[in-house]
């Protein structure tokens, strides 16, 4: 199953829509976006891409109550917080992350240290890691708006073969 992974698109709607681009070059069967969204006028683009969606709302996401009642209504699934999950067969971990990117980066690092998981995403930091630590795969998509960073990427990841990698657009 092909995967792909974004965060922080903070309603740059020109740069989620070139993602969703690249996802249906790749043939994403399922996106995950790792928070901040931002405003339901995105997430509804977002929900317009013919695969399964799962969120898990960041800090900065507004009126989660509609993004809740929007996602029902599409059959998508979001969370509030960190979520847990299988997808083709991998055990997944998926968060957005803390106040601070430091200890964002850390739990993220101490959950892949666990073992518990075969992948762990997250978000917040606006920057794009892609680790192996032990048997499991630590990955951060950066930033889909491109604000922080000055750098777009998402990430793309095959949950049979566990190839992924991060791109820039």
């Amino acid at each position: 199953m092909i995967l792909g992974i974004m965060s922080d698109s903070h309603d740059n709607l020109e740069a989620l829509l070139k993602a969703l681009e690249i996802f249906r070059k790749y043939g994403v069967e399922v996106i995950i976006h790792l928070g901040d969204i931002i405003s339901p006028f995105t997430f509804m683009r977002l929900l317009e891409y013919p695969g399964r969606i799962i969120v898990v709302l960041g800090n900065n996401d507004g009126d989660a109550v509609l993004l809740k009642e929007l996602a029902v209504k599409a059959g998508a699934i979001l969370k509030k917080d960190a979520y847990a999950t299988e997808i083709g067969g991998r055990r997944i971990f998926l968060m957005h992350g803390f106040a601070d990117p430091e200890l964002t980066k850390t739990v993220a690092h101490a959950l892949g240290a666990s073992g518990k998981f075969d992948i762990i995403l997250y978000g917040h930091t606006h920057k794009s890691e892609a680790i192996q630590i032990g048997k499991t795969i630590v990955l951060n998509p950066g930033e889909v708006c491109g604000y922080i960073t000055g750098k777009r990427s998402i990430a793309i990841l095959n949950t049979v073969s566990l190839e992924y990698k991060v791109t820039e657009f």
